[in-house]
């Protein structure tokens, strides 16, 4: 396990540097002088000048290419035109927002999403299967800022339960985790109702049932075990998702999160924070496959790794 581990965060860097090559090419690739940008609009030649020299941009683009990664391994992501420093500081202080919206969107869909499918699988074709996949069908179908808008509009501003915007404490968090997890709960929903109904068609399960074992005892003793590869590879992958489908959530409800940090950096073009955002985004993405195949060893301990 240790060994597994240990490579594939090996190859972290690796695809990390694949990343910050190509926005660093995407980036060189926008029309303007970034110098300018930075200096603002008032600025006389001479400062754009000075400006472009602070930077290192009157240098060859391969020292500028050189100078920005070897700036990345020391945690310098460069100027932020939006905070006159390096971003790198501002967006840690609000990565615990966004790792908190994200944790309790998991964990929400953990709750619900499994036992709705697998209720929908042990009662298919009744009335239970056909009320769950009938919202699973219109989570589907709702864009998640639309129902956030909803929420907003319904627990906030008609019955003045909930906090509409902000993160002024644990009840301003349910409104955008009900938004941003409902899609999340009804993939998992779905997934698991069709894995439990095709485990329940194998020999085992059948074999189980003949031994005297009741329906419930055969999912929840042999089932759901075989249930769980999937659905955490699909939660899993979501997850990684969600740091980055949070950013319209995070703006809607004014969430202090990295997500709202981006929108903010696009609309500036600081692309410096853009790029710091996106590798943060990107390493993210990679440790959590690497912690879901962690748990594939746990959830099935027959599972060898290469």
């Amino acid at each position: 396990m240790i060994g597994f581990v240990a490579r594939r965060f090996a190859t972290i860097p690796l695809v990390v540097l694949g990343v910050v090559t190509i926005l660093f090419i995407i980036f060189k690739s926008v029309p303007g002088d970034e110098a300018a940008f930075v200096a603002g609009a008032t600025a006389t030649q001479a400062e754009i000048e000075a400006v472009r020299v602070q930077l290192g941009l009157d240098q060859p683009l391969i020292q500028q290419y050189l100078r920005h990664v070897s700036g990345l391994v020391v945690g310098d992501f460069g100027y932020s035109t939006t905070f006159r420093s390096n971003p790198l500081p501002h967006i840690i202080d609000r990565l615990p927002a966004t790792l908190a919206l994200a944790a309790a969107a998991i964990g929400l869909t953990i709750l619900v999403g499994i036992p709705a499918g697998v209720v929908a699988a042990a009662y298919r074709n009744r009335l239970p299967d056909y009320l769950i996949s009938l919202s699973v069908v219109g989570l589907l179908a709702i864009p998640n800022f639309w129902l956030g808008m909803l929420l907003i509009a319904w627990l906030s501003v008609d019955l003045g339960l909930l906090p509409s915007f902000g993160a002024s404490g644990p009840a301003s968090l349910v409104i955008p985790t009900l938004a941003l997890a409902a899609r999340l709960i009804a993939l998992v929903a779905r997934m698991t109702r069709g894995v439990v109904i095709e485990e329940l068609r194998k020999d085992y399960v059948r074999t189980a049932r003949a031994k005297g074992l009741s329906k419930g005892l055969a999912l929840r003793r042999h089932v759901l075990r075989n249930v769980m590869i999937p659905t955490v590879t699909v939660i899993g992958l979501q997850a990684g998702y969600l740091l980055g489908g949070s950013v319209v959530i995070e703006r809607l409800c004014a969430w202090p999160g990295i997500g709202d940090l981006l929108l903010t950096a696009v609309s500036v073009r600081d692309y410096t924070l853009v790029q710091a955002i996106v590798l943060i985004f990107v390493v993210s993405f990679l440790v959590i496959n690497i912690a879901v195949e962690v748990i594939y060893r746990f959830v099935n301990p027959r599972l060898r790794y290469a």
